[in-house]
């Protein structure tokens, strides 16, 4: 996870293996399929996510983001940044193995001048698409129909 304490975190179990969660996670141009609160996510490269590559993140409610995957370690996590002036946005996606399945960890940590009153303006809607995803990821690695909700 990222240093600085994450201003949104969401932990959770999937009772499904480490890889299953990991290549629905990791899928993130799928991602509209099992979650309302992504339109589409576009790679400029495609196949599967990697340092370097980056997503144009399209979200109801929201203009669309390029998020730069910065770092990938298969099976274990991704964490992808997205920046504009004043504002810069760390996700940390990650899955570690449990004995009944996997934990999920979602984060999200903000940085700079404008941080306060982004946060102000978005957090309940953030929270929101973050259960969102938190449900949908659960539903779609555990072979459920996808939260749309």
């Amino acid at each position: 996870m990222p240093h600085r304490t994450p201003d949104f975190v969401r932990l959770f179990d999937v009772a499904a293996p480490v890889e299953r969660v990991w290549d629905v996670m990791s899928d993130v141009e799928r991602w509209h399929e099992w979650t309302a609160s992504i339109t589409r996510v576009t790679l400029n490269v495609p196949g599967p996510i990697a340092p370097g590559v980056v997503g144009t993140v399209k979200q109801p409610k929201f203009p669309p983001a390029k998020w730069t995957v910065t770092e990938v370690v298969p099976n274990a996590h991704f964490i992808w940044v997205t920046a504009t002036p004043g504002i810069k946005c760390t996700a940390f996606h990650g899955v570690e193995a449990t004995p009944t399945g996997t934990r999920v960890t979602l984060s999200l940590t903000y940085e700079g001048a404008l941080t306060a009153p982004l946060l102000w303006a978005t957090r309940g809607i953030t929270e929101h698409y973050l259960d969102l995803e938190m449900a949908g990821l659960k539903a779609r690695s555990e072979g459920s129909a996808p939260v749309t909700v």
